[in-house]
């Protein structure tokens, strides 16, 4: 899953959209016959039975409101998805067409704030997986999180909207269930001890001048003496 987020909230429930992220997204369905759950639904509705944790379905089904289906039928196909995902604790839905302008469709809070009261937890220890972004913008609205799995039929631009996403409703689920990391301040490390200042290196005494050289004066030149004269008499 996708995205970073504050100090997690406590997850006591998790409801699921219906159609296209639990079972098969068939159109107006009102046959049982044709329920047919996603991959990984099963077992991830069991991993967050085997943890103690409540489920529930919102899902929008105007399809009551067009004509094209009966409360019965709704009711009908939503037995045969909760026989085949092992019973879950809420099963709750909007029979309104977009234009009634009702409370409970989804983008709205209303089914999420229900689901929540029938199952007995705050909206805001709920998580909400759909595959489009009006579920996370009901869960959203009722103080819930929201985990957008998308498939096929979701739009690119509500992918990139979302923050929370999930490649498939498995992961999502198995993602909630991990340990959060520990948000806790961690302590600044130690700061390293400045190093001892060396002592300064004593200044070196500057050696004494030489003295210079006393000039010894040489002895005054004498005069050449003049060689003697022999002294002979006349040839």
């Amino acid at each position: 899953m996708t995205g970073t987020a504050g100090s997690p909230a406590r997850t006591s429930a998790v409801l699921f959209d219906r159609d296209g992220t639990l079972v098969e997204d068939v159109p107006y369905n009102g046959d049982p016959a044709l329920v047919r759950l996603l991959p990984g639904a099963r077992e991830a509705v069991d991993l967050l039975r085997a943890e103690g944790i409540a489920t529930g379905v919102v899902s929008n089904q105007s399809g009551i409101g067009r004509g094209l289906l009966s409360e019965s039928d709704v009711l009908r196909v939503n037995a045969r998805a909760d026989e085949l995902l092992g019973t879950l604790g809420a099963w709750v839905f909007c029979p309104h067409r977009p234009e009634a302008d009702c409370a409970c469709r989804k983008p709205r809070p209303g089914l999420v704030v229900e689901a929540a009261r029938r199952l007995g937890v705050p909206p805001a220890e709920c998580v909400v997986i759909g595959d489009i972004r009006a579920d996370v913008l009901a869960a959203r609205a009722a103080g819930a999180r929201g985990v957008l799995v998308p498939n096929a039929a979701t739009l690119r631009t509500e992918v990139e909207a979302e923050r929370w996403t999930a490649p498939d409703l498995l992961t999502a689920v198995r993602t909630l269930l991990e340990p959060q990391p520990s948000l806790e301040p961690r302590p600044l490390l130690e700061p390293r001890p400045l190093l001892e200042p060396r002592p300064l290196l004593e200044p070196r005494t500057l050696q004494e001048p030489r003295p210079f050289l006393e000039l010894r004066l040489l002895p005054e030149s004498r005069p050449l003496r003049q060689p003697r004269r022999h002294r002979g008499g006349a040839a």
